[in-house]
């Protein structure tokens, strides 16, 4: 099952009364269904809240480290002294502790953000403020086809809450052979790819050789995140936006979207031919 942070929370999914309605045969007998839980998530830096959060409430520490990282709040996880997850009334509260000179550059850079699950981009006043990675990726990873392929026969394996609400996106971790290595789920698909790479910050896992693959689209914003994480591959299920293929060229990213059993589309850099892959 999904994992839960402590201390207790919200549980990821809950269950609803429904009722069936089948075209051809008219409505059927009323039961209960899954539903996955959306929960408002405030984010708070020392004791100043920076953004409230639509979220599933499972692997917040993972979640704030990610979001942390991609938001441009910390450099490295250990600029995180602790996490502390608590409930109120009307949603979770996600206290982060940073190390002092951090905080002081936190709080010289404060912009207020609000529900970032929708667009990404909401609170943002200018585009100066525009989340961006530092530069372009000087040694893009190296990833073939047959490991795209291998990651996406074991994805589902990796989805628990989607099987049981088919209402989640995930974000996935593969290494160069296309084994899945880390995968966290959530409702919205960047909390889902800030949870992935929090937990993998805060395994001490730097990105390395590999790739991140997404059950979304590929937007700026999710270029922009596997970049900061330094990836060097994004794949994803859906299709990709003009500024995501854009982005992904300035910044060296291969990019490889429409991922399907029976095969992908590279919209920036290139995978690795048989005989790239057997040189190596």
């Amino acid at each position: 099952m999904p994992r839960n942070s402590p201390p207790a929370q919200p549980p990821a999914s809950c269950a609803v009364g429904a009722t069936p309605v089948r075209f051809a045969c008219g409505t059927g007998e009323a039961g209960s269904v899954e539903v996955a839980v959306e929960a408002a998530v405030n984010i708070v830096y020392g004791n100043q809240p920076y953004a409230v959060m639509m979220a599933t409430p499972s692997d917040l520490e993972d979640f704030v480290t990610g979001f942390s990282l991609t938001e441009g709040i910390i450099r490295e996880a250990g600029e995180i002294r602790g996490i502390s997850v608590v409930p109120q009334s009307g949603g979770l509260v996600a206290t982060v502790d940073l190390a002092p000179g951090r905080f002081r550059e936190h709080l010289a850079r404060r912009r207020n953000l609000s529900g970032r699950t929708s667009c990404g981009l909401c609170g943002v006043e200018t585009l100066a403020e525009l989340p961006m990675a530092a530069g372009r990726c000087d040694h893009p990873s190296r990833i073939g086809a047959e490991a795209i392929a291998t990651a996406l026969s074991a994805l589902d394996r990796h989805q628990p809450l989607h099987r049981l609400t088919h209402a989640i996106h995930a974000a996935a971790w593969c290494d160069s052979q296309g084994r899945i290595l880390a995968a966290r789920e959530d409702v919205g698909r960047h909390n889902a790819l800030d949870k992935l790479i929090g937990a993998r910050l805060r395994a001490g896992q730097a990105a390395g050789e590999g790739f991140i693959l997404v059950t979304s689209r590929a937007s700026f914003e999710m270029v922009e995140k596997a970049a900061i994480f330094g990836a060097g591959t994004l794949v994803s299920i859906s299709a990709p936006t003009s500024l995501a293929i854009e982005r992904a060229v300035a910044l060296g990213l291969t990019l490889v979207s429409v991922a399907r059993d029976d095969g992908c589309t590279i919209f920036a850099g290139f995978l690795a031919s048989d005989l790239e892959l057997a040189a190596r």
